[in-house]
């Protein structure tokens, strides 16, 4: 099990990532957020991330949540960036997801908790990376939705069905509790989890558990 750790709640953004840089977590998951897809919520402006290597050599994990995800795109391609993953429920995916490959960077598409599983079968060649939010997007420190884990399921079936490369990644209210129910995802996207306690490393040991 591979854990992104999100950072953007935490108030001391720099102290936060060198402690992350610290552990054995696989990528920084960074919410990038428009104000139109989703509420507008704080979180690092793209002027200061483009320092973020200051603090870390992590791979980011960047996860889209705007209505028009191409002006961004080319933004994080230039950051030390794995995933790039936008929302299946934009205009324009296809598009989107090919200008993300154009950059070599992995391609994800997101769904939201009342999007269907069988809505990303048309992408399945072009993704490297299926998210699934358990909570709504654009806020921090909700409750887990439990029904997230039965569309991993789904999914983990559709994505057998179809020879489909992507891995399965989970965002939202991720605890110790939520991530043995969850052990058919390849990702665990985590927050508030990890980074409001002392021991960032023993937070991630024990999502992986």
């Amino acid at each position: 099990m591979k854990i992104s750790a999100s950072f953007l709640s935490s108030e001391n953004v720099p102290e936060t990532l060198v402690k992350l840089n610290d552990t054995d977590v696989d990528f920084i998951h960074v919410d990038v957020l428009d104000g139109k897809f989703v509420p507008k919520i704080k979180t690092m402006p793209f002027r200061q991330m483009k320092h973020i290597y200051e603090y870390t050599d992590k791979r980011l994990d960047v996860h889209l949540m705007v209505e028009n995800p191409k002006k961004y795109i080319s933004k994080f391609a230039t950051l030390n960036t794995e995933y790039i993953t936008i929302h299946e429920e934009i205009e324009d995916v296809e598009e989107a997801l090919s200008l993300i490959h154009s950059y070599g960077i992995k391609a994800g598409l997101s769904l939201k908790l009342e999007t269907p599983v069988e809505a990303v079968v048309p992408y399945l060649a072009d993704l490297d990376l299926i998210l699934i939010m358990a909570v709504e997007p654009g806020r921090g420190g909700q409750q887990f939705e439990k029904e997230a884990i039965e569309k991993v399921n789904e999914l983990k079936k559709v994505l057998k069905k179809y020879h489909a490369k992507a891995v399965i990644s989970v965002d939202g209210g991720i605890t110790e509790e939520v991530s043995k129910k969850l052990g058919k995802a390849d990702i665990l996207v985590s927050g508030s989890f990890i980074t409001e306690e002392d021991d960032f490393q023993k937070q991630i040991d024990a999502l992986r558990k």
